[in-house]
């Protein structure tokens, strides 16, 4: 397992540096200069500009420019805004938290109803039951993210009056949960389609017969052979999509007024503040790549047939 778990962090390392400089390329090699886009149309001093590219390091090569930022990142630096002079670092620390809120209500609506959804539907497969949810989840998977929350703030908040139709308060769980569904609805509808398709086939495997024939108690059948076997591809699927969730909030939180990463990410953009999208993009990755590891880990546990080398 030790092996392993080294060979998995060593294989990281190249995907991350590779990632990272696709994406510091990007925001670095296009055409535009930052740092002349802060002052419009208004005319400036040469040297000016000159000297705030040497005090940000912009007037480095772009080897440098991405070498100096690799050094940085141990420490925590992740670059400085140009427009507000704070640190990426403290800016993407207001930011995060709020998205990442966001996702773990997403996240958890999406693994209790959509699991929830998928046995139910597997357990009954060809059944009324089970053509309801094929149903809704293809309505979930047809329509995109940002028609569903438009839909959601008319029904919910225009016309019940439950909710704002935005988020006033982007700390409070309890307004952030109308946007979280809105998040989660495609995941949940791929998870419960997925958890179904497992939960079908495995009830018709050789070893769930002979746990039959065995005469094992049903809940005992179901628990310790049927589901486990089951959620491994679940498994997988989630934790990629926890990942999933956190970049497509984005769009969700420009929705619903949400002050996430979403709107951190639009603004860098349409300011081209390049160390805050490389910052967020960084981190992103680095959740990515922890949570592919930690399923990988879990499969010994769903799965004692799996052995690390």
């Amino acid at each position: 397992m030790g092996r392993y778990v080294a060979r998995r962090l060593l294989q990281m390392i190249p995907v991350f540096i590779g990632t990272t400089l696709l994406i510091f390329l990007m925001m670095y090699a296009l055409p535009g200069d930052p740092v002349r886009a802060l002052y419009g149309e208004q005319s400036v001093d040469p040297s000016q500009i000159a000297s705030i590219k040497a005090e940000y390091g912009l007037d480095k090569p772009l080897w440098q420019q991405y070498i100096n930022y690799l050094a940085g990142l141990p420490q925590g630096d992740f670059g400085t805004q140009i427009a507000s002079r704070r640190p990426v670092a403290e800016v993407m620390g207001e930011a995060f938290p709020v998205t990442v809120r966001l996702t773990i209500i997403a996240f958890v609506f999406t693994v209790l109803v959509g699991v929830s959804m998928g046995i139910i539907s597997g357990m009954r497969a060809g059944k009324k039951t089970d053509t309801s949810v094929l149903v809704v989840t293809l309505l979930l998977i047809s329509m995109p993210s940002f028609v569903l929350g438009f839909l959601f703030q008319w029904f919910f908040a225009m016309q019940l009056g439950w909710v704002t139709p935005t988020v006033q308060d982007s700390m409070n769980f309890g307004q952030l949960f109308l946007p979280a569904i809105v998040l989660a609805s495609l995941s949940l509808a791929y998870v419960a389609r997925l958890t179904r398709t497992s939960i079908a086939e495995n009830l018709r495997a050789d070893y769930m017969r002979t746990a039959v024939a065995k005469g094992l108690p049903r809940r005992r059948i179901i628990s310790m052979h049927l589901m486990r076997n089951s959620m491994i591809p679940v498994v997988t699927f989630l934790g990629i999509d926890i990942g999933n969730l956190m970049t497509g909030a984005i769009v969700t939180e420009g929705i619903f007024n949400v002050q996430g990463i979403g709107k951190l990410v639009y603004d860098a953009l349409s300011r081209r503040e390049g160390a805050t999208v490389v910052g967020i993009v960084t981190v992103m990755v680095l959740i990515y790549l922890f949570v592919n590891l930690i399923v990988d880990l879990l499969y010994a546990v769903l799965d004692p047939r799996i052995r690390y080398a």
